[in-house]
């Protein structure tokens, strides 16, 4: 267990940061602001820190802080999702493969090469590009289902990487002493696997997990500027892809997305390689 104050500054302004994240996330729409679809007619491109205006507005008259609020929002719910539907799936399967071995680790193990094998981005794009483009160009793709699509599209790209990740603990755990003795007391494969493999493999999966997160946020924002993303600034990607047109006369509204995002990206990164050097550490020990 990690106590705040133990944490180096760094580490504690990260943790700071991903908390903030998460409460424009969760209780953003309770702030006192407008939707940030709201147009503010005469208030078109007004730079930051404008009377009514922290953060600014873009030429188009939407209030940049509500959009950053609602693109928050899009942005974590889709990583988060992913990460999580990535990690149970890829999880469940990397123990499966390292734990049972035989031709259903050779399966496995082949499965989640070729996945690595693919380039993420390249393979999440072929997969919205397929799922979430209609023939008919006069009807728009709803948002719930360029939302779900990218969900399953990120899950997929991550299934193989935390599959990997976790055949690889599951391999280095299964053959200590407490899992040998385990066996020759007669418990069950499924009672190693609940008591001994997981709560073992848990904190690895963790740590990943924090690196995954930024993965799919930057995922998420090519996508976005690749023109399949959520479209209309409903995402800090979808924001950065509307602001580049402004880049010339209102540079703010390109940057101000992009700060939130790198600071996230950064933040996850250093909590998941501290979390790694931790457990490196609680590992050498055991």
């Amino acid at each position: 267990m990690f106590k705040f104050k133990e944490l180096s500054k760094p580490t504690q302004l990260c943790v700071i940061w991903i908390g903030l994240m998460m409460f424009l996330a969760i209780f953003g729409s309770l702030l006192p602001f407008e939707h940030w679809t709201f147009v503010y007619e005469d208030a078109l491109g007004v730079t930051p820190f404008s009377p009514g205006h922290i953060l600014g507005t873009d030429n188009n008259g939407y209030d940049l802080l509500s959009s950053v609020i609602a693109g928050t929002r899009m942005s974590i719910f889709i990583a988060i999702t992913a990460v999580g539907l990535g990690g149970l799936v890829g999880s469940a399967l990397g123990i499966t493969a390292a734990f049972v071995r035989g031709k259903i680790d050779l399966v496995l193990s082949t499965a989640f090469n070729v996945g690595l094998a693919i380039p993420n981005l390249v393979l999440a794009l072929a997969l919205v590009s397929v799922l979430a483009t209609n023939v008919d160009m006069t009807n728009p793709v709803p948002i719930w289902r360029r939302v779900t699509v990218l969900v399953i599209s990120l899950t997929i790209v991550l299934i193989p990487i935390l599959g990997r990740i976790a055949r690889g603990a599951t391999l280095t755990w299964s053959g200590r002493e407490f899992v040998t003795a385990a066996r020759s007391m007669g418990m069950r494969d499924m009672q190693i696997i609940r008591k001994h493999i997981v709560p073992n493999v848990l904190p690895a999966l963790i740590a990943v997990a924090f690196l995954a997160f930024g993965v799919v946020i930057i995922a998420e924002a090519s996508l976005s500027l690749l023109g399949v993303g959520i479209p209309d600034g409903g995402s800090w990607g979808g924001m950065i892809a509307r602001g580049r047109n402004d880049l010339e006369y209102s540079p703010h509204v390109l940057y101000i997305p992009v700060i939130f995002l790198a600071i996230t990206v950064i933040s996850t990164n250093h909590i998941g390689e501290v979390l790694r050097s931790k457990l490196d550490s609680r590992e050498a020990k055991v």
